[in-house]
């Protein structure tokens, strides 16, 4: 440890006089010095004791500051904070950040959960790609399973079946806790079931890509149709785009199923055809959210990224 020899000659130097004087209280006055100033001697000791031993305390940092700072000169410089990082650095650190809250399924197929609104699913959607390698027909399975079983699903589909509830559809079920069930599992039914033939089952048979691909770029009208447009055009596992098989054909089956579990009156159809475009219907306001959702995200909720 280096000492600072300037101020350590000062702390001396004081530290001396502090004595002599403690010593030779009146020294210049010996006359006077014999007046009983000798009589509390003791009492001069403690206090300039005291103010050597303070001095030395407040000193000190003056005795070991120029050691540090040499350390600090020695020492090679330490990278910039995140506050001066170039907008690169920025980006490859937000990107970091963001691959570790992804969860492996988001991960394996490209996709980003960027919840809608904090808590309305988002599964599948492409925020920052144009092209990704296809994805397996386990992996589309997954983002079929993820989207049927997610929290948000339940209090969903308890809200549709209090609809169905309150206008007594069908009314062969009547009303009651039991009849509440039928109708809830009727619409989870139908939800689940149209997931995973759009999802994963047609998809996989037909090698189409059910992920949605944000446009993110142009005007309203031009992304709103863009949207709505996803559901009759898709994408095949190749890169290529046609018709969306998946999606109409998908939900005619969905639609088609239900006949086993619904109740005799509705297994018309009517019913059929209403339910069919209820489930495109669905699929189409969820397009347009995932579309749009960034920018409600930015301008409302001021986050540029999940």
């Amino acid at each position: 440890m280096r000492w600072n020899r300037k101020a350590g000659s000062v702390a001396l130097t004081i530290c001396s006089a502090l004595e002599t004087t403690r010593r030779y209280p009146l020294g210049f006055y010996p006359q006077i010095a014999t007046m009983g100033v000798h009589s509390n001697s003791r009492m001069n000791d403690r206090r300039y004791r005291l103010i050597q031993t303070l001095l030395l305390i407040l000193i000190a940092p003056l005795l070991l500051a120029p050691s540090t700072r040499a350390q600090q000169q020695q020492q090679p410089p330490s990278s910039p904070p995140s506050a001066q990082q170039t907008p690169k650095t920025q980006a490859a650190t937000a990107d970091q950040e963001k691959k570790k809250k992804q969860s492996d399924l988001e991960k394996e197929t490209g996709t980003v959960n960027d919840r809608i609104f904090e808590v309305m699913p988002n599964y599948g959607t492409v925020e920052s790609a144009l092209e990704l390698p296809p994805i397996s027909s386990g992996q589309k399975f997954r983002l079929a399973t993820a989207g049927v079983t997610d929290y948000f699903t339940y209090p969903f589909i308890g809200f549709l079946a209090a609809l169905d509830q309150a206008n007594d559809s069908p009314k062969s079920w009547g009303q009651g806790w039991g009849a509440y069930g039928k109708r809830y599992g009727a619409s989870y039914a139908d939800n689940g079931i149209g997931t995973y033939m759009t999802t994963a089952i047609f998809p996989s048979l037909l090698h189409e890509d059910p992920r949605y691909y944000q446009m993110k770029k142009g005007g309203f009208s031009h992304r709103a149709y863009y949207s709505l447009n996803r559901l009759f055009v898709a994408r095949t596992d190749s890169g290529h785009s046609r018709f969306n098989y998946s999606e109409i054909i998908g939900n005619a089956t969905a639609a088609g199923i239900s006949n086993i579990y619904h109740a005799p009156e509705d297994r018309t159809l009517s019913r059929n055809l209403g339910t069919w475009g209820m489930l495109i219907m669905w699929d189409g306001v969820s397009n347009e959210m995932k579309e749009f959702w960034p920018d409600i995200r930015r301008k409302v909720f001021h986050k540029t990224s999940p």
